[in-house]
């Protein structure tokens, strides 16, 4: 029997099966090495860009409140305005005071919960526009309203901060609820809380949040840091979140009138 004559391997298709075999090294050796590590569409925005990869470090799951959306959430081009590191500053939660129409404020949060209390004396400081009404506790249907006890006064929910804050709201709310009244007063105006529409209370949680952002250079310095990045909360909101309560896009309005306004 004569023996198999040998194929001989063109130099070409040499070249071609050293090719493949580097190929199938690396991707061999890719979920050991860091260099040739798959990395998330977010990482692989961070590397592409000048925003911070922390912005997008998974957390784990396990033992993360349920409330909470985690920054490996984000699609790509999105960034969540998650409390667990600069970003945080962003929320309604953050400890930046500002002053907003003569009263000083410790939060955002504390502005917006402390309008569910019975006002004290709602004749603005001076300077300002009066109220259409001057409301006062003595005639604040919310403060003498039979069987409904508040925790706290208005004045202390101002200075509140965070979860703090949410909690005193969260108590004001139930007494709402006891009272079927679904409004909130600022200077004596009564204003719908969960309005549909860009109304008043939208308007005004928009002007507070203004403040925050131009009296915190901070505030400011990490908003402009987003630059172009889609902003998402870090908590769940349905499709039907009032206005108002979308904090991320005033944000996104206001980063557009800052971005503008360092251009002209």
């Amino acid at each position: 029997m004569q023996p198999k004559a040998r194929i001989g391997r063109s130099p070409a298709s040499q070249h071609v099966l050293r090719f493949l075999q580097s190929v199938a090294l690396i991707a061999l050796c890719g979920c050991h090495s860091p260099q040739y590590a798959v990395r998330s569409p977010a990482e692989l925005l961070a590397a592409r860009t000048n925003y911070p990869a922390h912005w997008w470090t998974p957390v784990p799951t396990n033992g993360a409140p349920t409330w909470e959306t985690l920054p490996q959430a984000a699609a790509p081009g999105e960034v969540i305005l998650s409390k667990r590191h600069e970003l945080g500053l962003l929320s309604n939660f953050a400890a930046t005071p500002f002053t907003f129409r003569g009263q000083r404020y410790a939060s955002l949060e504390g502005f917006w919960q402390m309008m569910k209390y019975p006002e004290t004396n709602a004749n603005p400081p001076a300077g300002f526009p009066g109220a259409e009404s001057k409301l006062t506790q003595a005639d604040d249907p919310r403060a003498k309203f039979p069987g409904i006890e508040w925790r706290f006064t208005r004045e202390q929910v101002a200075q509140l901060t965070a979860f703090d804050a949410k909690r005193a709201g969260d108590l004001a709310e139930q007494n709402m609820k006891q009272m079927d009244i679904t409004w909130v007063t600022f200077e004596g105006k009564r204003m719908e809380y969960r309005e549909n529409a860009r109304g008043e209370f939208y308007q005004l949680i928009a002007a507070a949040t203004r403040e925050k952002v131009r009296q915190n250079p901070e505030v400011k310095k990490v908003l402009l840091a987003t630059g172009d990045l889609v902003l998402k909360p870090d908590h769940h909101q349905g499709t039907n979140t009032p206005p108002a309560w979308r904090y991320f896009e005033i944000l996104t309005e206001i980063r557009g009138e800052l971005q503008k306004w360092n251009l002209e």
